[in-house]
């Protein structure tokens, strides 16, 4: 899906029942369908220095015209299942690598995104931390009913994917996964 952000050179794309890309897009406002649809998850996480934990979480949602207090109480939300709820008043500069992460997927949660798109989301943490944060992402996508779909070259997290899909010489290859549980 590249995120809705490049253009495909051809085919149809749907996201839930919308068709969003059919030989060109069918969608008035990309960036909507980027901020409302799909929660992005970096290897780094991208977060505004100059806004505290809380307010790099609810902006996403304030964008989308939920109200401050509402964005604010969801953005708690999401950093408390994540653990880091204590640090809601921190600068981004001020957290660990870890909990700058967890950070990030709470931003990519806050609008309740149907598909959750995550690029290497663990290359920089060792082997507990990174399970730890396919853990979360586990449990978030239960709680939140969304889908995930991880690219990675970390070996260690590939045992926890249902399904996994492997490029090779250009064409896509399907085999499943163990879907290990990591509660």
């Amino acid at each position: 899906m590249r995120g809705a952000i490049i253009e495909p050179s051809a085919g149809r794309m749907t996201l839930g029942q919308d068709v969003i890309y059919d030989n060109g897009w069918k969608v008035a406002d990309l960036r909507a369908l980027r901020r409302d649809r799909i929660g992005f998850i970096f290897q780094a996480p991208y977060l505004i220095p100059f806004l505290d934990v809380t307010d790099n979480v609810a902006l996403l949602p304030m964008l989308a015209g939920v109200a401050n207090p509402a964005a604010r109480a969801r953005a708690l939300e999401l950093l408390t299942a994540l653990d880091v709820q204590h640090r809601a008043k921190a600068q981004p500069s001020q957290l660990s690598g870890g909990e700058q992460q967890r950070v990030s997927i709470a931003r990519a949660l806050a609008n309740r995104p149907p598909v959750i798109l995550a690029d290497e989301p663990t290359a920089p943490l060792d082997s507990e931390r990174a399970l730890g944060v396919m853990r979360i992402l586990n449990q978030m996508a239960r709680q939140f009913q969304a889908a995930i779909i991880v690219v990675t070259h970390d070996e260690k997290i590939i045992p926890t994917f249902k399904r996994i899909y492997h490029i090779r010489d250009g064409q896509t290859v399907e085999e499943a996964g163990e879907g290990r549980a990591l509660d």
